[in-house]
């Protein structure tokens, strides 16, 4: 039986994550600050889950709590950070920028960061995290999101190069997701907004086939290459 850690299992894209896995043969450790939810999920089949309650935030415990909860399971295969804060800040409230960046900027390293190295000692396992479409420009209405997902989409690559040149079997998998129905689509003028089973099946399938650079649902990827394409005196202005 295969090991994975879910990083925000409580809700969203993580909770379905969680119940495809464990449905595939997997046994999973599943986190999150909401123990009551981590609890909710376990009861639904006890025998296939782990828990561990803590925040991503609390860098200096991650070592510790990530540690622990791989004991617990018996070893690790797969990682899945899902664990992520956003919001619309028109107003530049630093207290909601700060939040946002220690979630998504320094909750996330730490978490890849011992992951990566977990998996270089054991030569083999696969990193899997859940960015953003958002990560490929900046935008006025949420800086500091945008921001810390173009951040978690650099890192992630540079972890991918950093396993090629090890020639190491570890897998760095960047999930871009457009607009899922979750707590995180905030905002108006939504559209091709998935369901969350929808987008869990396409990521668990692109964990299967250990691709590198997925766009949830696979239509986003039209609009990451208009973005990309999109001149800078254009997007000033939008």
């Amino acid at each position: 039986m295969k090991k994975a850690i879910i990083v925000g299992a409580t809700s969203g894209i993580g909770r379905g994550l969680a119940k495809l896995l464990t449905d595939n043969d997997y046994k999973v450790g599943i986190t999150g600050r909401r123990n009551n939810l981590l609890t909710e999920l376990k009861n639904e089949n006890p025998d296939f889950y782990v828990i561990k309650s803590f925040d991503i935030t609390d860098t200096n415990n991650i070592p510790q709590q990530l540690e622990e909860l791989v004991n617990e399971l018996g070893g690790l295969d797969l990682l899945i950070i899902s664990s992520g804060t956003g919001n619309l800040n028109d107003n530049l409230d630093f207290e909601i920028e700060k939040q946002t960046i220690d979630t998504n900027v320094s909750g996330f390293t730490a978490i890849a960061d011992w992951t990566f190295n977990y998996f270089e000692k054991q030569t083999f396992g696969h990193l899997v995290a859940i960015s953003s479409i958002a990560g490929l420009r900046g935008s006025r209405q949420s800086l500091a999101y945008n921001a810390t997902k173009a951040f978690q989409i650099n890192y992630l690559e540079g972890l991918r190069q950093k396993s090629n040149k090890l020639k190491t079997e570890i897998t760095v998998t960047d999930i871009r997701p457009g607009f899922i129905d979750t707590d995180m689509a905030k905002g108006e003028g939504q559209f091709w907004v998935a369901s969350v089973e929808k987008a869990s099946r396409q990521i668990f399938n692109a964990i299967k086939n250990k691709r590198k650079i997925v766009y949830i649902t696979r239509r986003w990827r039209l609009i990451a290459t208009l973005l990309k394409l999109l001149p800078r005196q254009i997007y000033d202005r939008m």
